[in-house]
């Protein structure tokens, strides 16, 4: 995931890591921003491809957790005639640690269908099955079929009643959501992109634009009671996979077989972006959490930290960044710490109350309900990961931004709180004429 020449004291994270990866030779980032085309092969495989995952107390039900993972990045909604959808081969996962060891112990994993189109047009409804695992048992505990995706007035009419009927009852408590959403990230990645550009000042104050805005992409989310986990010291540990079958043979008839395969993996957002080099980074979307350990010397001795000051001399602690172990790696103690096991994954503490007031730089502006404990929809992780990796924990609290605050579509006020996705037919990119 990567994103004039000058820049006045600020670089955004995802900017950064794509020079890093030039200066140390190893051949730009293809990635984006979170995790929209955060490594070369997952970057071929879009359906597949995890951007953000999301994990916080539902606040119209703050006795339940929402987990919200999303996928294929970058959806414009006038894609016709075969609009985005999930991937009827892949399993998509969304998975629990409750005890700290950093394992599952609870996946919810959505299987999708595809069905024939009329005339030219593909079918974007796509009926899906959500099944538990948890104890050694595998237990449906939801069937529905998404909602379209949001074609038009003519074809989807009154789209956010569609996709409200479209919730699914969780057997056993709760609700499960499958289809196209507006996506929330929020980032000026045009400008990243123009040779590391920032519209106005340090980009901590506005003046950015939301590449984003306008695009969709496919979420897939539950909510369930928290007293149904059962977590250790009220913290859990959160992250989504995606898996394919291990090989495919296309032809005539296209069949996958063997084993599967996790192909992409994500927990905190921007890791996989600026904190592994680009050459592992395929290698490191294969592995599991529970083997962070191999990677940790990028956490205590961050290449971001290192290109800011070599650019910039901004002094943000290059080495013994322990801060960033804890933030990323084993959960900060007092707020979510999980052990001393390494993993990236996002913990959250169930016990913190809903924030009234959301601060949109969470923990590092006092909210303790927002990133880095677990992870809001409206969470500035950009801003929150420059400033962190700026040594904000270690008394270096540079001004970083990249100047976009929030996402440009207001979130709704219940599940799945992502706001709907834009019609194709507004096409809001496109060049209305005379």
């Amino acid at each position: 995931m990567s994103r004039t020449l000058v820049l006045a004291a600020a670089l955004t994270a995802v900017a950064v890591a794509a020079i890093a990866a030039v200066i140390k030779g190893t051949g730009p980032s293809v990635a984006t921003a979170s995790s929209h085309r955060e490594a070369p092969l997952i970057s071929e495989d879009p359906s597949a491809d995890l951007t953000d995952v999301y994990a916080f107390r539902s606040p119209d039900k703050p006795d339940t957790v929402t987990i919200l993972a999303n996928v294929l990045p970058g959806e414009d909604p006038a894609a016709g005639p075969n609009w985005y959808s999930f991937s009827p081969s892949a399993r998509y996962n969304l998975k629990i640690d409750t005890n700290g060891d950093v394992r599952p112990d609870v996946i919810y994993r959505f299987q999708f269908r595809t069905k024939t189109g009329p005339f030219f047009l593909g079918d974007t409804a796509q009926p899906f099955t959500v099944t538990r695992l948890q104890g050694g048992k595998t237990t449906v505990v939801a069937k529905g079929t998404t909602a379209p995706n949001n074609i038009g007035p003519r074809t989807t009419p009154n789209y956010h009643a569609l996709a409200t009927k479209s919730i699914a009852s969780l057997a056993g408590g709760g609700q499960a959501y499958a289809g196209q959403r507006d996506d929330p990230f929020f980032g000026d990645v045009g400008a990243i992109f123009d040779l590391v550009a920032i519209r106005k000042g340090t980009g901590n104050a506005g003046g950015g634009k939301d590449f984003f805005a306008g695009y969709g992409v496919h979420s897939y989310a539950v909510q369930v009671p928290i007293a149904a986990l059962h977590a250790k010291n009220n913290t859990i540990g959160v992250w989504g996979s995606v898996e394919r079958k291990k090989t495919t043979v296309r032809g005539a008839v296209t069949r996958d077989s063997g084993n599967w395969v996790q192909v992409d993996r994500l927990g905190n957002p921007l890791v996989n972006e600026v904190i592994i080099p680009t050459g592992m980074k395929d290698l490191w979307n294969s592995y599991q959490p529970w083997s962070e350990s191999q990677f940790k010397q990028y956490y205590t001795s961050p290449i971001l930290a290192a290109v800011i000051n070599k650019l910039y001399k901004l002094g943000a602690p290059e080495t013994g960044r322990d801060d960033l172990v804890a933030v990323l790696l084993t959960g900060v103690p007092k707020l979510n710490y999980t052990g001393s096991k390494l993993a990236d994954i996002l913990r959250l503490n169930l016990s913190i109350p809903v924030t009234a007031s959301p601060s949109r730089m969470g923990v590092l502006a006092g909210d303790n309900q927002g990133w880095p404990n677990g992870r809001r929809l409206g969470d500035d992780v950009i801003d929150i990961a420059e400033q962190a990796v700026g040594g904000f924990l270690k008394g270096t609290k540079l001004p970083l931004g990249d100047g976009v605050n929030a996402d440009d579509q207001k979130l709704q006020a219940s599940f799945p709180y992502v706001a709907d996705p834009q019609s194709g037919f507004a096409n809001t990119k496109g060049d209305q004429r005379s």
